[in-house]
């Protein structure tokens, strides 16, 4: 099921090939291939059926997504879903007419109704935030200067190697800020920061921790 579901993108010719859906950021493969972060998204858990170290077990996820490309459209995962998660044609009409028809999306998929609604509220909710944030000219260089600023170093150490504890600190808030708000890929980021793509992965984590103790927002230019 989840290898067809992250194949969707590229049936549907939304990307051309398996390289450019590791970087879809519409669909939680690429998360999966960490190339992006979505803190509900269940990594681990994907994973660890795959392999117990990360390397190992996104090459094994990403080759058996790969082998389900031939596969094509599967009749028995195409369409309902959702009546049948409500109990069939009958139970959709008792509902409608009752008014209380509420569904969103196949709750084997997402789970009960009220969770999926608030799952994709909060990406809808963090893609305006992207988008706004970019239409206000707000780029990584903008969002260094904000994370160095609040910790008093000059925004060019966040660019370049160093431990110092403040450059540290700064350059996780960067990371978490440029990930989670402004919607940068890590593996992009990782290239910008030379950094690996996992140690950029932990500074989001380090950083999100420093914004919600300190207290720090994002303010777009």
């Amino acid at each position: 099921m989840i290898r067809y579901i992250h194949l969707n993108p590229l049936r549907a010719q939304l990307v051309r090939d398996l390289d450019e859906l590791d970087r879809y950021p519409y669909a939680g493969h690429s998360t999966l291939m960490g190339k992006r972060v979505r803190e509900w998204q269940v990594v681990d858990g994907v994973l660890g059926q795959f392999a117990r170290r990360a390397a190992t077990a996104r090459a094994t996820y990403r080759a058996f997504v790969r082998d389900g490309i031939a596969m094509g459209r599967r009749p028995n995962l195409v369409g309902g879903g959702l009546i049948r998660s409500l109990g069939g044609w009958e139970a959709v009409q008792t509902l409608r007419q009752g008014g209380s028809l509420r569904a969103k999306g196949d709750e084997r998929i997402l789970g009960e109704s009220e969770f999926a609604l608030r799952v994709l509220a909060m990406a809808e909710e963090k893609l305006k935030r992207s988008e706004q944030l970019r239409r206000r000219g707000v780029n990584v260089d903008a969002v260094a200067r904000q994370a160095a600023a609040a910790f008093e170093v000059d925004p060019e150490l966040l660019l370049q190697p160093g431990q110092l504890h403040a450059v540290v600190a700064s350059r996780s808030l960067l990371c978490y800020w440029a990930v989670r708000e402004l919607g940068e890929t890590t593996t992009g980021l990782a290239r910008r920061l030379a950094l690996t793509q996992a140690a950029v992965s932990i500074a989001v984590r380090r950083g999100e921790l420093i914004a919600k103790e300190r207290g720090l927002q994002l303010i777009g230019d």
